[in-house]
């Protein structure tokens, strides 16, 4: 193994918190660091509604986002040989690692429960989902009935966005719409997608999919047969499996449980940042707000490391939870430092503007932090209490 003043840092994952990572662990002059991604340009995740029904991109080139002196490999990770040291990689190749970051981020999932959703469903949470919804309205009429399932951030924008390009969408989810926010940001969020258009059908549990067709049921369980050229499903999210294939300790989704420090409880080595992570078993909301402070701590875990200094524990903190709805609308919601909502609301013209300033900033802090390492500053949020989880963690 190499010394601390030559170590090799892999970074298994290219979003939010991995670039951030990068970015940051690239500002030390004994570190050699490699992000391993399999995509060769960086996703603007937060806008892939925008590029699913052309409103805007959602990917951008690495060179505008990541650190000169940071490697970008474009190859998947099959697995992690932690005894060995190493990332085995789709291509065949095998990468050796002093420290490795892992920052795989969540994925889109269909409901294993709902019959006929993997066939007939269609994802938004990758971008290769993404593109395939994209093709599939680029394929239909206007008029075509596209249902939207789940009632969270991911699916009130998805249906905002098609309302506003005049296409026939329904909302459907089991509970109420956006049940992170509260009452007067719930209301404001109803009237819009009303003003858009959308039909909205709450409390109700989606029974199955078909190919052209969605059924629903109500709390009286009453079954409605409803027609759907397009069904799109937003009402969760998983992980990718790499961590639990390597052997690793995760929770019962597959994410990586580590210490307050955001290591692994198995391995030193390693440490985890952004939606894939569980620290203390406790994970946060899935979030690019999150990702973005758990990306520069877990960098400044293996900083410490390599500098011979203990590593601090994890301090998120929320400010607010945003929504687009459609180019010229949002809801934004401010919070407490626990993601729980306060009394203040922004939303109309002024909202979008406060939206797009913060999706704007998210790509800012990237550039930031690679032209500047250690740039973005650690945000002290509020002490976690071992046993009670800081948040909720599902966005959709």
């Amino acid at each position: 193994m190499s010394t601390p003043q030559s170590s090799t840092v892999v970074v298994v994952g290219g979003g939010y918190a991995g670039t951030m990572a990068a970015n940051r662990i690239a500002g030390h002059d004994g570190a050699q660091v490699i992000l391993i991604n399999p995509r060769p340009q960086f996703v603007h995740r937060i806008r892939l509604h925008q590029w699913a029904t052309g409103t805007g991109d959602a990917a951008v080139d690495y060179g505008t986002v990541l650190g000169e002196r940071v490697r970008l490999v474009v190859d998947a990770v099959t697995r992690i040989d932690v005894a060995a040291g190493r990332v085995e990689l789709e291509s065949g190749d095998a990468l050796p690692y002093d420290h490795l970051v892992y920052a795989v981020g969540s994925t889109g999932v269909a409901p294993s429960t709902i019959p006929g959703a993997a066939e007939h469903g269609y994802l938004i949470g990758e971008w290769e989902a993404a593109q395939a919804l994209r093709s599939r309205l680029e394929g239909t009429l206007p008029d075509a009935p596209t249902t939207v399932v789940g009632g969270g951030l991911t699916g009130i924008e998805m249906s905002a966005e098609l309302g506003e390009a005049g296409r026939q969408v329904r909302l459907v989810c089991r509970g109420e719409v956006a049940t992170s926010f509260g009452p007067r940001a719930r209301r404001r969020a109803r009237a819009k997608l009303r003003k858009l258009g959308v039909e909205l059908i709450e409390e109700h549990r989606v029974a199955s999919v078909a190919a052209d067709t969605i059924t629903i049921v109500g709390d009286d369980g009453v079954a409605q047969i409803l027609p759907s050229t397009t069904t799109i499903l937003a009402a969760g999210f998983g992980v990718p499996g790499i961590a639990a294939a390597s052997g690793l300790t995760t929770d019962a989704l597959g994410r990586l449980i580590t210490d307050e420090t955001l290591t692994s409880v198995d391995d030193p080595r390693i440490v985890g940042a952004g939606d894939a992570v569980a620290p203390s078993g406790q994970p946060f909301r899935m979030s690019c707000q999150a990702a973005n402070q758990l990306g520069p701590h877990a960098a400044d875990t293996v900083l410490a490391r390599l500098r011979g200094k203990q590593p601090a524990p994890v301090s998120v903190a929320f400010v607010g939870q945003c929504m687009s709805l459609g180019r010229h609308g949002a809801v934004v919601q401010l919070t407490r430092r626990d993601d729980t909502p306060r009394r203040t609301v922004i939303s109309g013209r002024t909202g979008a503007a406060v939206k797009e300033m913060v999706c704007r900033s998210v790509a800012w802090g990237l550039r930031m932090e690679a032209r500047r390492p250690g740039f973005m500053p650690s945000v002290g949020g509020q002490e976690r209490v071992v046993g009670e989880p800081l948040t909720s963690e599902v966005r959709a």
